[in-house]
């Protein structure tokens, strides 16, 4: 169950009606889940416990209409490609994907490739896509490199604008949060109308923390629900080595809205999930990776500015007035943190490589927890 079906609320925003990074027109997700075998890790064969996520941030054709965008960095020990072009361009100009940390390159290259084959060849195309990992290695069987470019075309096939699955789908399939089984999340809130009644969405993939450090709704849960009660993914005794320690994970955080936002103000959008991270207990530890990147549809019909195309000298924008950007400020962290949180609840329980369990996180007992601070939803 969701945050909100156990009558859990993050913050005082109100919510789209799916809570859903797609409440946000236009924009599409499609998962493609790999899970097969169990018992030791054979390098190659398995178990598998992985998969790809694809976001689809509007309903045109992405790779010809670009959208402003802008990105942060809370810890750098991971991947997001192609920011340096959203940084320098302030625009985003793909399809975003989601994997396992040992398949960035060929999700990076099947979207290409899907593009190529979609123009029929013919055409010369080049493109930057936006491909971001953790680290799923706990699980699954990292190294044998089972995501491949059908899994790819499956994830765009299947993307869609309704409710989107969560847990453990898609990119998230094989992740780790706070000790927890994660996976993907997602959430969203509407502004109130008087200050422009837009819409923030926000997924992640979430793959780090603490047991210790976490948080709902600033009730300290992971020191209650702790190692002893529910113990953090570990192998079999000996000879099986130990895993990485905790905090060592990543979190990749994607953002959307339809307000009209310029790129400087994407950044600023894109920087506040750090603070729905914080909220939950996160801290960009060392060897985590945290990156988010934010994207804007209030500006459509805008292009890369290719050299030699026929398009008018100057092309008229709207801008959101900063007077009212801190409701969205406040959209970006409470629906971030209500997306990791929506991660942690769906995923579920999973045995992965070499008997390694990750344990989901008990919606019932989240809240019995929640109601001994007098936090959480009243009985009956």
């Amino acid at each position: 169950m969701r945050a909100r079906e156990l009558g859990i609320e993050v913050g005082t925003g109100v919510p789209g009606p799916l809570n859903a990074i797609t409440d946000v027109a236009g924009v599409r997700v499609g998962h493609t889940t790999l899970i097969e075998g169990n018992g030791p890790l054979r390098v190659g064969r398995g178990p598998v416990r992985t998969g790809v996520t694809v976001i689809l941030p509007h309903d045109g054709e992405v790779w010809e209409e670009s959208l402003f965008a802008g990105c942060h960095r809370l810890n750098g020990h991971g991947a997001l490609t192609g920011l340096e072009w959203v940084r320098e361009s302030g625009m985003l100009t793909s399809v975003i994907g989601l994997t396992s940390t040992h398949s960035v390159g060929v999700v990076h290259d099947a979207l290409i490739a899907h593009e190529v084959a979609a123009r029929g060849g013919e055409h010369l195309f080049w493109g930057l896509p936006v491909v971001g990992e953790t680290w799923d290695g706990n699980l699954n069987d990292i190294n044998g490199f089972h995501v491949k470019p059908e899994h790819v075309a499956r994830a765009l096939a299947t993307a869609v604008d309704g409710p989107v699955p969560e847990g453990s789908v898609g990119g998230g399939t094989g992740m780790v949060c706070h000790g927890f089984k994660g996976g993907v999340g997602t959430a969203s809130r509407v502004v109130p109308e008087e200050q422009g009644g837009f819409t923030v969405g926000v997924l992640v993939q979430a793959n780090h923390g603490r047991r210790a450090r976490f948080q709902v709704n600033g009730v300290p849960v992971g020191q209650v629900i702790d190692v002893e009660e529910v113990p953090s993914p570990r192998r079999p005794p000996v000879p099986a080595p130990s895993t990485r320690p905790e905090g060592a994970g990543s979190i990749i955080v994607v953002v959307a809205t339809d307000a009209p936002l310029l790129p400087n103000q994407c950044d600023r959008l894109a920087q506040r999930a750090g603070l729905g991270i914080a909220r939950t207990g996160g801290v960009g530890e060392h060897s985590s990776g945290d990156l988010f990147i934010a994207f804007a549809t209030g500006n459509r019909g805008l292009t890369q500015g290719e050299y030699g195309a026929a398009e008018p000298l100057a092309v008229p924008l709207r801008m959101l007035s900063n007077s009212y950007v801190n409701p969205l400020f406040d959209a970006v962290i409470e629906a971030t943190e209500e997306a990791i949180l929506n991660a942690m609840l769906q995923a579920g329980t999973m045995v992965g490589r070499d008997g390694v369990t990750a344990h989901g996180l008990d919606g019932h007992r989240l809240v019995e927890v929640m109601r001994h601070y007098h936090r959480g939803p009243r009985e009956g």
